[in-house]
């Protein structure tokens, strides 16, 4: 088991491959990408055997940024018969159980890449859950929940109906969502469906225990290039007060809430109002990423506000670097104003050609 599966947005698949390859190098580990474009997924292979699983266990699954899922996998099973795929996966996971204790798995996930090519799979993928399910249960490698959670998530990832991956997760170290997709529901009340992007947002980046104390009532926040309002919706609703900032039109619906003040104005240059506490800014502009960072940086620096959740439109190409250098220059400066903080970025589900960003200034 020295190969990695890395789920991703169709083509970002090369960015996937440098950023594992990166993380990888930090650690002393190396090996080569296998890069399919628009795959919907990247294999890393290490060079040495254990090495992958290490880096399942080691990387920080909330800092990769490219990767919607991180899995162990075997070499690939090939022309698997229609009549009894299951023997050959169970066999996988015997050769498996001798290093890893599968008794720790409570779950089993048969996933499939997020490409067009492979929708046609998916309905495959959920008929052979089941048998696959009980095959493995009476192995004694899925045990039921009992009020703990378990270590492992072994996962089957096919990529024809005759050819799949067999591997596992880590629990506390990868996606808790099937495909890595969390599945929202577009709120119809909502002015845009960009506001899904920020409820993804803030459904990966703030703890749910956290969520009602970290938004609530008795907060601002101000959001940049509000217009029509779909972000504006998302701190609303969790009871935010909110200057939205647009030379356009915001919703009516917002505005019979009471709980929005639209600004006509400039987001570059829009200042919060005087002795006003913002607690929360978010942007989702369509700008130039390293004029975002610099405008993020400026309210973070001037002490504006307190946390922060924008967006990063990236470029057609070299768009791993530019990610790179936009979060070392706000690292960079925010390290230099002696503040403490945490920054996190993610490529999301709802996110396209783009990557979002939190930033929390800590006490």
């Amino acid at each position: 088991m020295n190969k990695l599966i890395l789920y991703c947005r169709i083509g970002f698949e090369k960015e996937v491959a440098a950023e594992i390859s990166d993380k990888a190098a930090e650690r002393g580990i190396f090996g080569f990408a296998r890069v399919t474009d628009n795959a919907g997924y990247v294999v890393f292979e290490c060079y040495q055997t254990g090495e992958a699983d290490r880096l399942a266990r080691e990387i920080p699954f909330n800092q990769l940024i490219f990767a919607r899922q991180l899995i162990v996998v075997s070499d690939l099973l090939t022309d698997l018969s229609p009549q009894d795929r299951i023997s050959p996966i169970i066999a996988q996971y015997q050769q498996l159980n001798e290093t890893i204790k599968l008794r720790q798995s409570s779950e089993v996930r048969v996933e499939t890449a997020d490409t067009n090519e492979a929708k046609e799979l998916s309905a495959f993928c959920r008929k052979f859950t089941v048998p696959l399910r009980n095959a493995l249960k009476n192995q004694g490698w899925l045990k039921e929940r009992e009020g703990q959670k378990c270590g492992l998530t072994l996962h089957i990832f096919f990529i024809r109906s005759n050819a799949c991956y067999v591997g596992y997760s880590y629990n506390d170290n990868h996606s808790a969502h099937f495909m890595g997709i969390p599945r929202l529901k577009f709120p119809p009340e909502a002015p845009s469906r960009s506001t899904l992007k920020l409820e993804e947002a803030i459904l990966t980046f703030i703890p749910r225990e956290e969520e009602s104390r970290r938004f609530n009532d008795t907060m601002s926040g101000v959001d940049l290039g509000a217009c029509p309002g779909g972000w504006t919706y998302q701190l609303v609703k969790r009871g935010v007060f909110v200057y939205a900032v647009d030379h356009g039109k915001m919703a009516a619906s917002l505005h019979e809430t009471g709980r929005i003040e639209h600004c006509s104005e400039d987001g570059f240059k829009f200042q919060p109002p005087k002795r006003s506490k913002i607690d929360w800014l978010v942007c989702d502009m369509v700008e130039q990423p390293s004029r975002i960072a610099a405008l993020i940086c400026k309210w973070l620096v001037n002490g504006w506000c307190r946390e922060t959740i924008f967006n990063l439109k990236l470029p057609m190409k070299k768009r791993y670097a530019e990610v790179r250098q936009c979060l070392q220059y706000l690292e960079d400066n925010l390290q230099k104003q002696g503040l403490n903080f945490q920054i996190q970025a993610k490529h999301l589900y709802h996110d396209r050609e783009e990557i979002t960003v939190h930033i929390r200034i800590k006490n």
